[in-house]
């Protein structure tokens, strides 16, 4: 509320003033309205989902069966991670490959390109069936980083190799990747 100054006597010629207050601004409401807002759009928006890719993994504590299968070596290829982003491959056994290692890189112009020629092939001889599709066995070294490994697994979906397991690499295919400068 305004008060009226009535004082008297002290200064007859001057003009009576009324006391001016700043007015206040009530933010109760525009408060309320901003975290009904919040509310709303959190609860009404989607949270992305992360990305992850299914890799069947076998029990470490079960006995593995004595008894192999044999596979032809023109389904069998492997692909040795090394380092700097590099990839060596060969197509068969490693004593006596069918296609000796080749050194490439990752991406369409790389490994993939090698994987669909080889899914191609297979699949000529062999047929469209999944039991008799290629076969990759993926042997990173101690020198390959983390996302080497998530970008041939990559690779493998995109190419749509049904196959593929990630093994240990032996001393032989270490001193191959030594020789070729990859570890």
């Amino acid at each position: 509320m305004a008060e009226l100054d009535t004082g008297g006597g002290e200064g007859k010629g001057k003009k009576v003033r009324s006391k001016k207050s700043n007015p206040g601004v009530d933010l109760t409401a525009m408060v309320d309205l901003a975290f009904l807002l919040i509310t709303f759009f959190m609860l009404t928006t989607s949270l992305s989902k992360p990305q992850s890719m299914n890799v069947a993994m076998p029990d470490k504590n079960k006995d593995l069966p004595d008894d192999t299968t044999e596979v032809p070596d023109d389904r069998t290829m492997t692909v040795l991670l090394g380092k700097d982003n590099k990839v060596l491959w060969y197509l068969g056994q490693f004593d006596q490959p069918l296609i000796p290692p080749t050194a490439t890189g990752y991406g369409k112009e790389g490994i993939r390109q090698a994987l669909l020629q080889r899914t191609a092939a297979v699949k000529q001889v062999y047929g469209d069936d999944r039991e008799k599709g290629l076969i990759v066995s993926i042997k990173p070294s101690d020198k390959t980083n983390y996302k080497n490994l998530v970008d041939i697994l990559d690779e493998m979906a995109i190419t749509k190799v049904q196959l593929y397991a990630i093994g240990e690499i032996s001393d032989p295919e270490i001193k191959l990747l030594e020789e070729k400068g990859m570890y």
